[in-house]
């Protein structure tokens, strides 16, 4: 229904200006045919409020220019009704012609169905997880990563060229502390733990104790015997390297990968923090004072100015983020997606106004804040993890439900939403486990074709679909919602929503699910069955491309 959508709009188009042109009404500038699908059954197929928009600009009564726009519309087209509704609304039923080119476009399109073109091959990076390489990703972090993947994986499907990407932060104070944390836990596990103590706020975790006892059988006892000063740096490198490798393994599990892994250490090797700080001075955003240089944030709504290089010549954190951020723009990419826990959010503005001041749009910029996640079993709040100290990590979600449907899980709610993630419903082999039933459905479909094998029944070609003989209201909601998918698509992608996906998802397999239930495929009516085995292979298609989206696996035998 897409392509039908799409001719729904332009036929409306060419009515408003037909309109216009009439009556020598000005359209608006910023005009644009919208169409949504009505929100109560038995309203058509698509809605439309453009009368009630354009009333004013044309000074007429909007219900009178919504009756005019129908009458405008051509008769031998798409459209099978046409009605106004309450105050202006106009509520469209397309003709059946839009069930057979959905099922021809899924099956001929096949992995490629739901694909639209939104994004032209325009380069946008979406920068996720992110978390510091001091210890195991935690639930947090795992609802970050499945919802980055995710929104990429869409950005992808919706037209965009896509790039991954993970931020190291590879140096700074917690690096040290990491060092001082890892140094002292060996000290204890050569049995010196009186030499060094642990730092009151290191990092406690028994995640270091296994890092200590890898340091002891690849070192011994060999790194107590050098100064601590100097062990230390051994300790942070290595120490880096170790969590930073348990964390792509994670990932990788997790079944993200990143097409770069950008560390924070490198905007200091190459030099790239002098010509961020050269191109805020260049456009008056960035001054000398008292010794220090400063980034006119005040200029954006900020209390105060803030501190990008301190008087004894060290940058601030801030820093980092204006040369990474510069450098993005550097590598040509047309827009930057930033996703960060819910607790980075006072620091929204501070980098918007940084991309403002390097002059790019508001739009090229935007963040999706993750909010918390409140692990249960069977209801009751699950209690800390031992090995990653005060939180629970994403590999004892994994280990426990699987990755399916713990990336299901982590973007069934809008990502700025407090999630309540059940351990024991993820668990569930039934229809109250949303990804079991999901599944559920594809596997369903790959049972019936497996008794076409065993009845040794051919499979249909497209030209074999006939719509005429799809009467029931079951086939045409599974047709509905088949028809869905490239809309989703575009709507996810504008809205950096993967929830709506996972939600489509759902509804899909519910309208396959009632269809099946009340529908037989086999031994019907030839041509019946036929169509109905075309429809459920468009149906097919739909739920693989959308898992394969949302990053879950489509069984053929549950």
């Amino acid at each position: 229904m897409q392509n039908t959508m799409q001719e729904l709009k332009e036929l409306l188009e060419k009515a408003v200006q037909q309109i216009a042109n009439k009556h020598k009404y000005k359209v608006p500038d910023d005009f644009v045919v919208r169409i949504e699908r009505p929100r109560q059954a038995g309203h058509g197929d698509w809605a439309t409020n453009i009368a009630m928009q354009l009333a004013k600009s044309f000074t007429v009564n909007p219900k009178k220019l919504a009756t005019e726009i129908i009458e405008a519309l051509p008769k031998d087209k798409i459209i099978e009704k046409a009605e106004v509704a309450g105050p202006g609304f106009m509520n469209f039923t397309l003709t059946s012609d839009w069930i057979t080119s959905t099922v021809k476009s899924a099956i001929e399109k096949g992995k490629d169905y739901g694909r639209v073109n939104d994004g032209n091959g325009r380069r946008v990076q979406v920068e996720f997880v992110s978390a510091n390489p001091t210890g195991p990703l935690h639930m947090g972090h795992g609802r970050g990563a499945a919802v980055g993947d995710i929104t990429a994986s869409i950005l992808d499907f919706a037209g965009w060229n896509v790039e991954r990407e993970y931020y190291t932060n590879d140096s700074g104070l917690q690096m040290e502390l990491l060092g001082k944390s890892a140094q002292a836990r060996y000290f204890e596990a050569i049995g010196r733990g009186d030499e060094v103590c642990m730092p009151e706020d290191g990092y406690q975790g028994e995640y270091m104790t296994d890092i200590a006892k890898t340091f002891v059988e690849k070192y011994e006892d060999s790194l107590a015997n050098k100064p601590l000063d100097e062990s230390l740096k051994f300790f942070i490198e290595e120490t880096c390297e170790i969590v930073l490798g348990m964390i792509k393994k994670d990932l990788e599990d997790f079944g993200v990968k990143f097409d770069l892994w950008f560390s924070e250490k490198s905007l200091y090797d190459k030099n790239l923090i002098e010509p961020a700080m050269d191109a805020l001075k260049a456009r008056d955003y960035a001054y000398e004072q008292d010794g220090a240089l400063w980034f006119r944030s005040t200029l954006f709504g900020d209390d105060k100015d803030r501190v990008l290089i301190r008087q004894n010549g060290m940058p601030t954190y801030f820093t980092s983020d204006v040369a990474y951020l510069k450098n993005k723009y550097d590598r040509k990419f047309e827009k930057l997606i930033y996703v960060w826990g819910a607790d980075h959010h006072g620091y929204v503005p501070r980098v918007k106004s940084v991309n403002k001041a390097l002059g790019h749009k508001d739009t090229e910029l935007e963040v999706l804040l993750i909010q918390m996640v409140n692990l249960l079993r069977g209801g009751q709040a699950v209690q800390m993890s031992k090995r990653a100290g005060t939180i629970i990590s994403l590999r004892e979600i994994i280990d426990e439900v699987g990755v399916d449907a713990t990336r299901f899980f982590f973007v069934m709610r809008r990502c700025d939403s407090t999630l309540d993630f059940d351990l024991e419903l993820a668990k569930k082999a039934t229809s109250e486990n949303p990804v079991f039933y999901v599944q559920y459905a594809y596997a369903r479909i790959c049972s019936i074709y497996r008794e076409l094998t065993e009845r040794n029944i051919a499979v249909p070609l497209i030209a074999d679909f006939n719509v005429s003989t799809l009467i029931n209201p079951l086939e045409i909601t599974l047709a509905t919602e088949i028809s869905r998918l490239p809309e989703e698509i575009a709507k996810s992608a504008e809205e950096l929503a993967p929830h709506r996906i996972a939600y489509y998802a759902t509804d899909l397999a519910e309208a396959f699910h009632a269809f099946y239930n009340a529908q037989r495929v086999i031994g019907v009516e030839e041509s019946v069955m036929k169509s109905r085995l075309l429809l459920i292979e468009a149906t097919r298609i739909a739920l693989k491309n959308v898992l394969g989206i949302l990053g879950v696996s489509a069984p053929e035998r549950m």
